[in-house]
Protein backbone atom coordinates (compact mmCIF):
# COMPACT_ATOMS: atom_id res chain seq x y z
CA UNK A 1 0.00 0.00 0.00
CA UNK A 2 1.43 3.48 -0.80
CA UNK A 3 1.63 6.30 1.51
CA UNK A 4 1.34 9.41 0.29
CA UNK A 5 3.42 12.40 0.79
CA UNK A 6 3.96 15.02 2.82
CA UNK A 7 4.21 18.81 2.20
CA UNK A 8 7.64 20.11 2.98
CA UNK A 9 9.09 23.34 2.00
CA UNK A 10 6.91 23.38 -1.60
CA UNK A 11 7.72 19.57 -2.52
CA UNK A 12 5.95 16.41 -1.67
CA UNK A 13 7.99 13.55 -0.50
CA UNK A 14 7.80 10.65 1.65
CA UNK A 15 8.18 10.68 5.53
CA UNK A 16 11.28 10.40 7.10
CA UNK A 17 10.33 8.75 10.18
CA UNK A 18 9.39 5.69 8.37
CA UNK A 19 6.80 4.08 11.13
CA UNK A 20 3.59 3.12 10.72
CA UNK A 21 0.83 4.64 8.90
CA UNK A 22 -2.91 5.23 8.66
CA UNK A 23 -6.16 5.48 6.69
CA UNK A 24 -9.01 6.97 6.67
CA UNK A 25 -12.36 4.74 6.88
CA UNK A 26 -15.72 5.31 5.36
CA UNK A 27 -18.41 6.37 7.59
CA UNK A 28 -21.38 4.77 6.25
CA UNK A 29 -19.70 1.09 5.21
CA UNK A 30 -17.32 1.34 8.04
CA UNK A 31 -14.42 0.12 5.93
CA UNK A 32 -11.36 2.06 4.96
CA UNK A 33 -10.27 3.59 2.40
CA UNK A 34 -7.49 2.95 -0.20
CA UNK A 35 -4.54 4.62 0.46
CA UNK A 36 -2.02 5.00 3.69
CA UNK A 37 -1.12 8.08 5.14
CA UNK A 38 2.34 9.03 7.29
CA UNK A 39 2.28 9.33 11.52
CA UNK A 40 5.24 12.29 11.66
CA UNK A 41 7.38 11.88 14.37
CA UNK A 42 10.48 13.99 15.46
CA UNK A 43 12.49 13.78 12.18
CA UNK A 44 9.68 15.04 10.03
CA UNK A 45 8.73 17.89 12.69
CA UNK A 46 11.94 19.22 12.43
CA UNK A 47 11.60 19.72 8.78
CA UNK A 48 8.37 21.03 9.17
CA UNK A 49 9.80 23.73 11.37
CA UNK A 50 12.72 24.61 9.97
CA UNK A 51 11.29 25.31 6.65
CA UNK A 52 8.36 27.97 8.18
CA UNK A 53 11.21 29.21 10.21
CA UNK A 54 13.26 30.01 6.99
CA UNK A 55 9.79 31.21 5.52
CA UNK A 56 8.67 33.89 8.61
CA UNK A 57 10.97 36.72 7.08
CA UNK A 58 10.38 36.23 3.71
CA UNK A 59 6.64 35.89 4.38
CA UNK A 60 6.82 39.08 6.55
CA UNK A 61 7.99 41.31 4.17
CA UNK A 62 5.63 40.40 1.51
CA UNK A 63 3.99 42.12 -0.44
CA UNK A 64 0.04 42.41 0.64
CA UNK A 65 -0.67 42.11 -2.97
CA UNK A 66 0.90 38.72 -3.04
CA UNK A 67 -0.52 37.95 0.16
CA UNK A 68 -3.97 38.65 -1.31
CA UNK A 69 -3.46 36.83 -4.81
CA UNK A 70 -2.42 33.95 -3.10
CA UNK A 71 -6.16 33.53 -1.39
CA UNK A 72 -8.12 34.76 -4.60
CA UNK A 73 -6.40 32.23 -6.69
CA UNK A 74 -6.67 29.28 -3.97
CA UNK A 75 -10.24 30.26 -3.79
CA UNK A 76 -10.56 30.36 -7.54
CA UNK A 77 -8.66 26.74 -7.64
CA UNK A 78 -11.31 25.37 -5.17
CA UNK A 79 -14.13 26.68 -6.50
CA UNK A 80 -13.52 24.87 -10.31
CA UNK A 81 -12.50 21.73 -8.31
CA UNK A 82 -16.17 21.75 -5.96
CA UNK A 83 -17.39 18.84 -7.51
CA UNK A 84 -14.50 16.65 -7.29
CA UNK A 85 -13.33 17.97 -3.60
CA UNK A 86 -17.48 17.45 -2.44
CA UNK A 87 -17.02 13.62 -3.28
CA UNK A 88 -13.69 13.34 -1.91
CA UNK A 89 -15.52 15.23 1.84
CA UNK A 90 -18.50 12.99 1.40
CA UNK A 91 -16.74 9.53 1.00
CA UNK A 92 -14.62 10.68 4.75
CA UNK A 93 -16.83 12.12 6.50
CA UNK A 94 -20.43 10.80 5.33
CA UNK A 95 -21.85 14.47 5.30
CA UNK A 96 -24.49 14.85 2.31
CA UNK A 97 -22.87 16.88 -0.73
CA UNK A 98 -25.95 18.55 -1.34
CA UNK A 99 -26.68 20.79 0.07
CA UNK A 100 -24.24 20.63 3.10
CA UNK A 101 -20.95 20.47 1.59
CA UNK A 102 -21.21 21.69 -2.49
CA UNK A 103 -23.93 24.45 -1.61
CA UNK A 104 -23.36 25.41 1.99
CA UNK A 105 -19.85 25.02 2.97
CA UNK A 106 -17.44 24.97 0.79
CA UNK A 107 -18.93 28.37 -0.64
CA UNK A 108 -18.51 29.86 2.96
CA UNK A 109 -14.96 28.30 2.62
CA UNK A 110 -14.38 30.23 -0.68
CA UNK A 111 -15.55 33.09 0.84
CA UNK A 112 -13.35 33.27 4.03
CA UNK A 113 -10.52 33.23 1.45
CA UNK A 114 -12.04 36.02 -1.00
CA UNK A 115 -12.69 38.53 2.04
CA UNK A 116 -9.58 37.84 3.85
CA UNK A 117 -7.99 39.03 0.16
CA UNK A 118 -10.04 42.04 0.20
CA UNK A 119 -8.58 42.55 3.86
CA UNK A 120 -4.84 41.82 2.84
CA UNK A 121 -4.67 44.20 0.35
CA UNK A 122 -6.93 47.23 2.36
CA UNK A 123 -4.18 46.55 4.88
CA UNK A 124 -7.00 47.30 7.95
CA UNK A 125 -6.20 44.24 10.16
CA UNK A 126 -3.32 46.39 11.05
CA UNK A 127 -5.22 48.95 12.23
CA UNK A 128 -2.67 51.63 12.54
CA UNK A 129 -2.68 53.65 15.33
CA UNK A 130 -0.93 57.43 15.74
CA UNK A 131 -0.32 60.01 18.56
CA UNK A 132 1.33 62.68 16.45
CA UNK A 133 1.78 64.97 19.82
CA UNK A 134 3.87 61.71 21.78
CA UNK A 135 5.40 61.21 18.38
CA UNK A 136 3.97 57.28 18.91
CA UNK A 137 3.38 55.19 16.14
CA UNK A 138 1.73 51.37 16.34
CA UNK A 139 0.16 48.78 14.07
CA UNK A 140 -0.71 45.08 13.84
CA UNK A 141 2.07 42.80 12.07
CA UNK A 142 3.05 39.25 11.60
CA UNK A 143 4.38 37.24 14.36
CA UNK A 144 7.81 36.43 13.01
CA UNK A 145 6.81 32.67 13.60
CA UNK A 146 4.48 30.53 12.05
CA UNK A 147 1.30 29.37 13.23
CA UNK A 148 0.25 26.07 13.53
CA UNK A 149 -3.05 24.69 12.74
CA UNK A 150 -4.42 21.58 14.34
CA UNK A 151 -8.03 21.29 11.95
CA UNK A 152 -10.88 19.30 13.37
CA UNK A 153 -12.98 16.51 11.65
CA UNK A 154 -16.90 18.26 11.67
CA UNK A 155 -15.86 20.98 8.67
CA UNK A 156 -13.50 19.51 6.61
CA UNK A 157 -13.37 22.78 4.43
CA UNK A 158 -14.78 25.87 6.31
CA UNK A 159 -12.54 24.71 8.95
CA UNK A 160 -9.49 22.73 7.57
CA UNK A 161 -6.10 23.37 8.85
CA UNK A 162 -5.77 24.11 5.00
CA UNK A 163 -8.31 26.52 4.04
CA UNK A 164 -10.27 27.47 7.13
CA UNK A 165 -10.75 30.40 9.24
CA UNK A 166 -7.56 29.99 11.33
CA UNK A 167 -5.57 29.41 8.00
CA UNK A 168 -7.03 32.35 6.62
CA UNK A 169 -6.32 34.28 9.83
CA UNK A 170 -2.66 33.20 10.02
CA UNK A 171 -2.25 34.06 5.91
CA UNK A 172 -3.43 37.55 6.07
CA UNK A 173 -1.65 38.31 9.26
CA UNK A 174 1.31 36.95 7.09
CA UNK A 175 2.84 34.50 9.24
CA UNK A 176 3.40 30.90 7.72
CA UNK A 177 1.65 27.81 8.24
CA UNK A 178 2.32 24.70 9.56
CA UNK A 179 -1.59 22.76 9.24
CA UNK A 180 -1.65 19.65 11.24
CA UNK A 181 -4.68 17.65 9.02
CA UNK A 182 -7.29 15.82 10.46
CA UNK A 183 -6.74 12.09 9.78
CA UNK A 184 -10.36 11.95 9.21
CA UNK A 185 -10.30 13.12 5.86
CA UNK A 186 -6.74 12.99 4.44
CA UNK A 187 -7.50 12.42 0.68
CA UNK A 188 -9.08 15.71 0.73
CA UNK A 189 -6.68 17.87 2.49
CA UNK A 190 -3.96 16.35 0.38
CA UNK A 191 -5.61 17.80 -2.39
CA UNK A 192 -6.26 21.04 -1.01
CA UNK A 193 -2.68 20.74 -0.72
CA UNK A 194 -1.76 20.42 -4.48
CA UNK A 195 -4.20 23.38 -5.31
CA UNK A 196 -2.42 25.56 -2.53
CA UNK A 197 0.77 24.44 -3.88
CA UNK A 198 -0.50 25.78 -7.05
CA UNK A 199 -1.59 28.78 -5.98
CA UNK A 200 1.81 29.85 -3.97
CA UNK A 201 3.95 29.25 -7.06
CA UNK A 202 1.00 32.16 -8.98
CA UNK A 203 1.48 34.38 -6.02
CA UNK A 204 5.60 34.23 -6.10
CA UNK A 205 5.85 33.26 -2.07
CA UNK A 206 7.86 30.93 -0.60
CA UNK A 207 7.56 27.78 -0.77
CA UNK A 208 8.24 27.33 2.99
CA UNK A 209 4.90 29.11 3.55
CA UNK A 210 2.91 26.22 4.20
CA UNK A 211 3.59 22.80 6.08
CA UNK A 212 1.15 19.88 6.15
CA UNK A 213 1.58 16.53 7.76
CA UNK A 214 -1.55 14.09 8.43
CA UNK A 215 -1.07 12.57 11.39
CA UNK A 216 1.63 12.80 14.41
CA UNK A 217 3.00 10.48 17.51
CA UNK A 218 1.36 11.98 20.78
CA UNK A 219 5.00 13.10 21.72
CA UNK A 220 5.00 14.70 18.48
CA UNK A 221 2.53 17.03 18.68
CA UNK A 222 3.06 17.82 22.41
CA UNK A 223 6.97 18.29 20.98
CA UNK A 224 5.25 20.90 18.32
CA UNK A 225 2.49 22.76 20.73
CA UNK A 226 5.20 24.08 23.17
CA UNK A 227 8.70 24.53 20.24
CA UNK A 228 10.10 27.99 20.89
CA UNK A 229 9.97 28.46 17.26
CA UNK A 230 6.41 28.33 16.75
CA UNK A 231 4.15 31.21 17.37
CA UNK A 232 1.13 30.34 17.97
CA UNK A 233 -1.71 27.10 18.05
CA UNK A 234 -4.57 27.28 16.94
CA UNK A 235 -6.72 23.94 17.48
CA UNK A 236 -10.79 22.80 17.19
CA UNK A 237 -11.52 19.46 18.35
CA UNK A 238 -12.01 17.84 22.09
CA UNK A 239 -11.71 19.08 25.84
CA UNK A 240 -8.60 16.28 26.93
CA UNK A 241 -7.36 16.63 23.76
CA UNK A 242 -7.24 20.75 23.82
CA UNK A 243 -5.31 20.83 27.32
CA UNK A 244 -2.89 18.74 26.97
CA UNK A 245 -1.92 20.61 23.97
CA UNK A 246 -2.32 24.10 25.75
CA UNK A 247 -0.65 22.40 29.16
CA UNK A 248 2.44 22.31 26.37
CA UNK A 249 2.17 25.89 24.79
CA UNK A 250 1.87 27.48 27.99
CA UNK A 251 5.19 26.04 29.66
CA UNK A 252 7.22 27.20 26.24
CA UNK A 253 5.15 31.33 26.83
CA UNK A 254 3.05 30.08 22.92
CA UNK A 255 -0.78 31.93 22.32
CA UNK A 256 -2.65 28.91 22.29
CA UNK A 257 -6.33 29.58 21.20
CA UNK A 258 -8.42 26.20 21.29
CA UNK A 259 -12.06 25.85 20.54
CA UNK A 260 -13.16 23.04 23.04
CA UNK A 261 -16.74 22.43 24.46
CA UNK A 262 -20.05 23.82 24.40
CA UNK A 263 -23.50 22.79 25.30
CA UNK A 264 -25.02 25.66 24.09
CA UNK A 265 -27.99 25.93 26.53
CA UNK A 266 -31.19 27.40 25.15
CA UNK A 267 -33.59 28.70 27.93
CA UNK A 268 -37.66 28.34 26.96
CA UNK A 269 -39.43 31.47 28.70
CA UNK A 270 -43.15 30.85 29.14
CA UNK A 271 -44.89 32.85 26.53
CA UNK A 272 -42.91 31.63 23.96
CA UNK A 273 -44.41 27.61 25.04
CA UNK A 274 -47.32 28.64 24.72
CA UNK A 275 -47.47 30.71 22.07
CA UNK A 276 -45.54 28.18 19.92
CA UNK A 277 -44.60 25.20 21.88
CA UNK A 278 -45.23 22.34 18.51
CA UNK A 279 -43.14 24.86 16.36
CA UNK A 280 -40.08 25.33 19.06
CA UNK A 281 -40.07 21.53 19.42
CA UNK A 282 -39.77 20.81 15.87
CA UNK A 283 -36.97 23.97 15.33
CA UNK A 284 -34.62 22.22 18.66
CA UNK A 285 -35.12 18.99 17.24
CA UNK A 286 -33.96 19.97 13.46
CA UNK A 287 -31.08 21.97 14.89
CA UNK A 288 -29.82 19.27 17.41
CA UNK A 289 -29.67 17.03 14.67
CA UNK A 290 -28.25 18.63 11.76
CA UNK A 291 -25.47 17.33 10.43
CA UNK A 292 -25.73 14.03 12.59
CA UNK A 293 -25.44 16.80 16.12
CA UNK A 294 -21.55 17.30 15.25
CA UNK A 295 -21.85 21.05 14.83
CA UNK A 296 -19.65 22.76 17.72
CA UNK A 297 -22.99 25.21 18.59
CA UNK A 298 -25.73 22.75 18.67
CA UNK A 299 -28.34 22.67 21.47
CA UNK A 300 -26.97 20.42 24.16
CA UNK A 301 -28.92 21.53 26.65
CA UNK A 302 -32.60 22.57 26.59
CA UNK A 303 -34.23 24.30 29.91
CA UNK A 304 -38.02 24.73 30.57
CA UNK A 305 -40.18 26.60 32.94
CA UNK A 306 -42.21 24.54 35.72
CA UNK A 307 -45.54 23.30 34.74
CA UNK A 308 -48.30 21.27 32.66
CA UNK A 309 -47.17 22.77 29.34
CA UNK A 310 -43.44 21.80 30.15
CA UNK A 311 -44.36 17.87 30.46
CA UNK A 312 -46.62 17.78 27.36
CA UNK A 313 -44.05 19.93 25.07
CA UNK A 314 -41.39 17.59 26.12
CA UNK A 315 -43.83 14.46 24.89
CA UNK A 316 -43.44 15.89 21.35
CA UNK A 317 -39.82 16.58 21.38
CA UNK A 318 -39.11 13.32 22.61
CA UNK A 319 -41.60 12.09 19.38
CA UNK A 320 -39.11 13.86 17.13
CA UNK A 321 -36.48 12.44 18.34
CA UNK A 322 -38.00 8.87 18.59
CA UNK A 323 -38.85 8.77 14.78
CA UNK A 324 -35.71 10.49 13.90
CA UNK A 325 -33.57 7.84 11.35
CA UNK A 326 -30.16 6.35 12.59
CA UNK A 327 -27.31 8.79 12.37
CA UNK A 328 -24.02 8.24 10.80
CA UNK A 329 -21.05 9.75 12.79
CA UNK A 330 -17.78 11.19 11.44
CA UNK A 331 -15.86 7.79 12.58
CA UNK A 332 -15.63 5.11 15.32
CA UNK A 333 -14.13 7.66 17.75
CA UNK A 334 -16.57 9.98 17.69
CA UNK A 335 -19.73 7.46 17.98
CA UNK A 336 -17.59 6.20 21.26
CA UNK A 337 -17.24 8.79 22.77
CA UNK A 338 -20.69 9.73 22.12
CA UNK A 339 -22.29 6.92 24.00
CA UNK A 340 -19.60 7.36 27.00
CA UNK A 341 -21.15 10.94 27.49
CA UNK A 342 -24.61 9.52 27.50
CA UNK A 343 -23.43 7.20 29.92
CA UNK A 344 -22.31 9.58 32.16
CA UNK A 345 -25.50 11.48 31.73
CA UNK A 346 -27.39 8.09 32.79
CA UNK A 347 -24.91 7.55 35.47
CA UNK A 348 -25.94 10.95 37.00
CA UNK A 349 -29.23 10.50 37.08
CA UNK A 350 -30.67 11.56 34.00
CA UNK A 351 -33.54 9.74 32.52
CA UNK A 352 -33.73 8.20 28.89
CA UNK A 353 -36.85 8.99 26.82
CA UNK A 354 -36.01 7.46 24.07
CA UNK A 355 -35.62 3.70 23.48
CA UNK A 356 -32.61 2.28 22.83
CA UNK A 357 -32.95 0.19 19.98
CA UNK A 358 -30.57 -2.07 17.69
CA UNK A 359 -28.45 -0.85 14.86
CA UNK A 360 -28.71 -3.06 12.06
CA UNK A 361 -26.76 -0.66 9.36
CA UNK A 362 -23.09 -1.00 8.83
CA UNK A 363 -20.61 1.75 9.79
CA UNK A 364 -20.27 4.69 12.25
CA UNK A 365 -23.71 4.88 13.83
CA UNK A 366 -25.59 6.51 16.44
CA UNK A 367 -29.20 6.50 17.42
CA UNK A 368 -30.62 9.97 18.17
CA UNK A 369 -31.10 10.46 21.93
CA UNK A 370 -33.23 12.88 24.62
CA UNK A 371 -32.36 12.94 27.56
CA UNK A 372 -34.55 14.93 30.67
CA UNK A 373 -33.37 16.00 34.43
CA UNK A 374 -35.21 17.29 37.30
CA UNK A 375 -33.20 20.55 38.75
CA UNK A 376 -32.24 19.10 41.84
CA UNK A 377 -30.19 16.24 39.97
CA UNK A 378 -28.73 18.44 37.63
CA UNK A 379 -27.62 21.15 40.54
CA UNK A 380 -26.14 17.75 42.26
CA UNK A 381 -24.88 16.21 39.33
CA UNK A 382 -24.07 19.50 36.94
CA UNK A 383 -20.01 18.31 36.09
CA UNK A 384 -21.64 15.42 34.58
CA UNK A 385 -24.28 16.44 33.19
CA UNK A 386 -22.61 19.37 31.37
CA UNK A 387 -20.77 16.85 29.48
CA UNK A 388 -20.40 17.66 25.90
CA UNK A 389 -22.40 14.92 23.76
CA UNK A 390 -21.12 15.03 20.40
CA UNK A 391 -23.34 13.79 18.34
CA UNK A 392 -27.22 13.47 17.74
CA UNK A 393 -28.24 14.18 21.75
CA UNK A 394 -29.87 16.52 24.16
CA UNK A 395 -30.36 16.97 27.95
CA UNK A 396 -33.55 18.57 28.96
CA UNK A 397 -33.78 20.30 32.13
CA UNK A 398 -37.50 20.49 33.04
CA UNK A 399 -39.43 22.40 35.84
CA UNK A 400 -37.70 25.54 36.22
CA UNK A 401 -38.87 28.30 37.82
CA UNK A 402 -38.64 31.42 34.97
CA UNK A 403 -37.13 33.60 37.93
CA UNK A 404 -34.77 30.97 38.96
CA UNK A 405 -33.27 30.71 35.16
CA UNK A 406 -30.55 33.52 36.15
CA UNK A 407 -29.13 31.70 39.03
CA UNK A 408 -29.15 28.18 36.71
CA UNK A 409 -27.56 30.08 34.05
CA UNK A 410 -24.75 31.90 36.35
CA UNK A 411 -23.53 28.39 37.42
CA UNK A 412 -22.63 27.15 33.85
CA UNK A 413 -19.99 26.64 31.77
CA UNK A 414 -18.61 29.06 29.27
CA UNK A 415 -20.45 28.86 26.24
CA UNK A 416 -20.11 29.60 22.58
CA UNK A 417 -23.83 29.99 22.37
CA UNK A 418 -26.34 30.54 24.87
CA UNK A 419 -30.06 31.15 23.25
CA UNK A 420 -33.39 32.64 24.43
CA UNK A 421 -36.70 31.92 23.30
CA UNK A 422 -39.32 34.46 23.99
CA UNK A 423 -43.08 35.16 23.18
CA UNK A 424 -43.98 37.83 20.20
CA UNK A 425 -46.16 39.58 22.22
CA UNK A 426 -44.51 40.51 25.08
CA UNK A 427 -45.50 38.07 27.88
CA UNK A 428 -41.98 37.11 28.33
CA UNK A 429 -40.31 40.58 28.69
CA UNK A 430 -40.31 40.24 32.63
CA UNK A 431 -38.45 37.27 32.80
CA UNK A 432 -36.13 38.56 29.62
CA UNK A 433 -33.81 41.07 31.08
CA UNK A 434 -32.67 39.11 34.29
CA UNK A 435 -31.65 36.28 32.37
CA UNK A 436 -29.84 37.97 28.92
CA UNK A 437 -27.81 39.94 31.37
CA UNK A 438 -26.35 36.71 32.74
CA UNK A 439 -25.70 35.14 30.11
CA UNK A 440 -24.57 37.53 28.21
CA UNK A 441 -21.23 36.95 30.59
CA UNK A 442 -21.73 32.77 29.93
CA UNK A 443 -21.19 33.00 26.32
CA UNK A 444 -19.71 34.35 23.33
CA UNK A 445 -22.96 34.79 20.95
CA UNK A 446 -26.48 35.13 22.44
CA UNK A 447 -29.27 34.54 20.06
CA UNK A 448 -32.68 35.50 20.37
CA UNK A 449 -35.80 33.38 18.81
CA UNK A 450 -33.09 31.24 16.61
CA UNK A 451 -31.44 28.64 16.60
CA UNK A 452 -27.63 28.75 16.87
CA UNK A 453 -26.20 26.07 14.72
CA UNK A 454 -24.91 27.79 11.14
CA UNK A 455 -21.86 30.08 11.72
CA UNK A 456 -22.22 33.06 9.21
CA UNK A 457 -18.99 34.71 7.83
CA UNK A 458 -18.86 38.65 8.92
CA UNK A 459 -16.79 40.39 10.61
CA UNK A 460 -19.89 40.67 13.40
CA UNK A 461 -19.38 37.16 14.53
CA UNK A 462 -18.16 35.92 17.48
CA UNK A 463 -17.37 32.04 17.47
CA UNK A 464 -15.81 31.75 20.80
CA UNK A 465 -16.66 32.69 24.48
CA UNK A 466 -15.46 31.60 27.63
CA UNK A 467 -13.75 28.69 28.75
CA UNK A 468 -14.20 25.39 28.43
CA UNK A 469 -15.75 26.66 24.94
CA UNK A 470 -12.54 28.46 24.25
CA UNK A 471 -9.65 29.39 26.43
CA UNK A 472 -9.28 32.66 25.10
CA UNK A 473 -12.87 34.76 25.59
CA UNK A 474 -11.53 38.20 23.85
CA UNK A 475 -11.16 36.35 20.84
CA UNK A 476 -12.87 34.67 17.80
CA UNK A 477 -12.07 31.58 14.92
CA UNK A 478 -14.63 32.92 12.71
CA UNK A 479 -14.96 36.76 11.40
CA UNK A 480 -12.39 38.66 9.51
CA UNK A 481 -10.80 41.09 11.04
CA UNK A 482 -11.39 39.73 14.25
CA UNK A 483 -9.67 36.38 14.01
CA UNK A 484 -6.81 37.93 12.58
CA UNK A 485 -5.81 39.51 15.33
CA UNK A 486 -5.29 36.26 17.49
CA UNK A 487 -2.53 35.73 15.10
CA UNK A 488 -0.79 39.18 14.95
CA UNK A 489 2.14 40.88 17.26
CA UNK A 490 0.95 44.52 18.29
CA UNK A 491 3.80 47.10 17.01
CA UNK A 492 4.98 50.44 18.49
CA UNK A 493 7.38 52.83 16.96
CA UNK A 494 8.28 55.50 19.52
CA UNK A 495 10.23 58.55 18.05
CA UNK A 496 10.87 56.87 14.69
CA UNK A 497 12.25 58.92 11.66
CA UNK A 498 9.49 59.92 9.35
CA UNK A 499 11.99 57.79 6.73
CA UNK A 500 11.73 55.04 8.57
CA UNK A 501 8.15 54.21 9.38
CA UNK A 502 6.35 51.48 8.08
CA UNK A 503 3.82 52.88 4.86
CA UNK A 504 0.95 52.27 7.03
CA UNK A 505 2.13 54.60 9.73
CA UNK A 506 3.73 57.30 7.26
CA UNK A 507 1.73 60.73 7.54
CA UNK A 508 0.69 59.93 4.06
CA UNK A 509 -1.80 57.06 4.09
CA UNK A 510 -0.86 54.52 1.44
CA UNK A 511 -4.48 52.94 0.85
CA UNK A 512 -7.23 55.38 0.06
CA UNK A 513 -9.20 52.48 2.01
CA UNK A 514 -7.15 52.09 5.11
CA UNK A 515 -8.62 53.17 8.22
CA UNK A 516 -6.34 54.81 10.65
CA UNK A 517 -7.03 56.43 14.40
CA UNK A 518 -5.04 59.61 14.00
CA UNK A 519 -5.35 61.38 17.31
CA UNK A 520 -8.21 59.74 18.67
CA UNK A 521 -10.40 59.80 15.56
CA UNK A 522 -10.62 57.25 13.03
CA UNK A 523 -9.99 58.26 9.55
CA UNK A 524 -8.48 57.53 5.65
CA UNK A 525 -7.16 60.71 5.26
CA UNK A 526 -3.42 62.18 5.36
CA UNK A 527 -2.12 63.88 8.39
CA UNK A 528 -1.22 67.52 7.22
Amino acid sequence: MSTAPLWIEGSFRPSADGGAGFQAWNPVTGRPISGEYPISGRCDLEAFLAAATRAAPILAEAPPDAIARFLEEYATRIESHAVALSGLAHEETALPVRPRLFEVELPRTVKQLREGARIARSRNWREPVIDTAANLRAQRGPLGKPVVIFGPNNFPFAFNALSGSDFVSAWVAQNPVLAKGHPGHPHLTEALAHLAQDSLDVAGLPPGSIQLCYGLEESSGFALAGDSRVGAVCFTGSRPAGLALKAHADSAGIPFFGEMSSTNPVFILPGALDERGEALATEIATSCLLGSGQFCTKPGLIVLPSGPPAETWIGTLTGLFATAPTAVLLAAGVRDRFEAALARWAEAGARRLTALRPIAEAGFRAQPALFSVDVQTFLAHRTELETEAFGPAALVLFGVDPTEMPHLAAGLEGQLTATLLSAHNGADEVFYAPLATVLRMRAGRLLNDKMPTGVQVSPAMNHGGPFPATNQPGFTSVGLPGAIRRLSALYCYDGIRPARLPAELANSNPVPGLWRLIDGTWTTGDID
